[in-house]
């Protein structure tokens, strides 16, 4: 997450907050990576590390290159510099730095390859990252961008107050300096900023009883990111607290339900610099 202390980040920083994410990234490395094969790239540009979830995936899935990662906000790239200090996989193979991913210090030029995941997401301004982006990476270079899609969330039963919830939610993200759509927008912004072969590809958790122990897992997952949202909507009048608990107390018990059904798409799209 590409953010300062001062952005409007919706899940804060917290120690807590910062546990969540590296469990995120743990539970949807499988759908986030297949397909993803960063085997050729020898210098690969993070930018939005937080807290080095991803990282710490990238860094064991393709143990030949060396990542160099971007953020703004100092409490995640502390929190990542001690996370990845306990990996022996990763040791020598990368370096952190504080930066605005909207003005990088980086040379023209620096790096083969750049990734970004849920980072766009929450940044004013993604065709000026990605502009940025094309411009440290060398010719041939590839990027790898994935990125939320929320109109695609679906809940059976039908729970109005996870819905009022929902809306809240990325009623907050639109208006204070995100896109919570901006998965479906992948291909225009990668075109308009000069990109070739850009190929995209939609990302599904459809799960219903053919698969009962990954569908609730999902759902406490889903629930998890929800409700880390939940102080900071409710504090800035989003959401009324009675909403947000009820909602809390619905997810709960869909988890429960045998006839649930859980869907969200998200997008990762694939380019190269030429």
């Amino acid at each position: 997450m590409a953010a300062n202390s001062d952005f409007p980040y919706l899940h804060g920083f917290s120690q807590e907050e910062q546990d969540r994410l590296r469990q995120q990234a743990k539970f949807a490395e499988h759908k986030v990576y297949d397909g993803v094969n960063l085997s050729r790239v020898n210098k690969l540009l993070e930018i939005g590390c937080g807290v080095g979830a991803q990282s710490e995936i990238i860094l064991r899935r393709f143990p030949d290159l060396y990542l160099t990662g971007i953020d703004l906000n100092t409490k995640q790239l502390e929190s990542a510099k001690q996370h990845l200090a306990q990996f022996d996989f990763a040791k020598d193979r990368y370096e952190i730095h504080q930066m605005n991913a909207q003005d990088m210090e980086f040379k023209s030029n620096s790096f083969d390859g750049a990734f970004l995941c849920w980072v766009l997401e929450h940044v004013p301004d993604p065709k000026q990252v990605l502009s940025e982006a094309r411009r440290v990476l060398t010719p041939g270079s590839s990027i790898t961008v994935t990125e939320v899609l929320n109109s695609s969330f679906f809940l059976d039963p039908y729970s109005p107050n996870v819905w009022k919830y929902w809306m809240a939610f990325n009623d907050y993200q639109y208006e204070n300096a995100g896109d919570p759509f901006v998965g479906a927008k992948l291909g225009n912004l990668l075109l308009e900023m000069g990109f070739k072969d850009i190929h995209t590809q939609v990302k599904t958790w459809h799960l219903d009883n053919r698969t009962p122990d990954l569908r609730k897992e999902t759902i406490d997952y889903w629930t998890d990111l929800l409700m880390s949202a939940k102080e900071h909507l409710v504090d800035s009048g989003y959401i009324e607290k009675d909403i947000a608990q009820d909602a809390y107390a619905e997810l709960k018990s869909i988890a429960r339900n045998r006839n649930a059904v859980f869907y969200y798409s998200f997008i990762q799209a694939q380019a190269k610099v030429y």
